[in-house]
């Protein structure tokens, strides 16, 4: 398969992920609004429809970036370390998300009739975006058809040793 051709699917592959996830997030977050919900309060089901919506979007977002890398761009650590600190944040959105669910929270059975969705948790899920966020601009910043890096010119003010 010609290259331009797995570019263009990438690149409408990453633009529908994005919707998808813009979509699911605002119905998750706007579904009491929208007389959806299903719990009073933020319950589990929204909760998980936030975290497929966050998973796509950071999916979306990281491959959106990559489509407009060049494809014989090298790799560099710093990339890597962008695609790492994604896949952590969410891990960490999941891990806060569900934290009531798999016996970590400040909520958990029997003490509480349902899972809570309480400060922790959104301070949590808050930190693994902000994670996420981390490691898209990371990404972003790497080694694309440039010499050096963007933090390599930023530290070396531009001149190559």
């Amino acid at each position: 398969m010609n290259r331009d051709v797995v570019t263009q699917i990438e690149g409408v592959f990453s633009i529908i992920l994005f919707v998808i996830g813009l979509a699911a997030s605002a119905l998750a977050l706007g579904a009491e609004l929208l007389g959806l919900d299903l719990t009073p309060g933020f319950g589990m089901v929204q909760m998980l429809q936030l975290l497929v919506g966050l998973t796509c979007l950071t999916v979306a977002g990281f491959l959106r970036i990559h489509t407009l890398r060049p494809r014989d761009a090298p790799r560099s650590l710093q990339a890597d370390i962008g695609i790492r600190l994604g896949a952590t944040g969410l891990v960490f959105a999941y891990t806060a998300g569900w934290a009531d669910l798999i016996g970590i929270g400040t909520h958990v059975q029997p003490a509480f009739a349902r899972p809570f969705v309480g400060p922790l948790q959104l301070g949590g899920f808050l930190l693994g975006v902000f994670i996420i966020t981390v490691g898209l601009i990371l990404y972003l910043t790497s080694r694309g058809a440039r010499e050096i890096s963007f933090f390599e010119a930023l530290f070396l003010k531009g001149t190559k040793e």
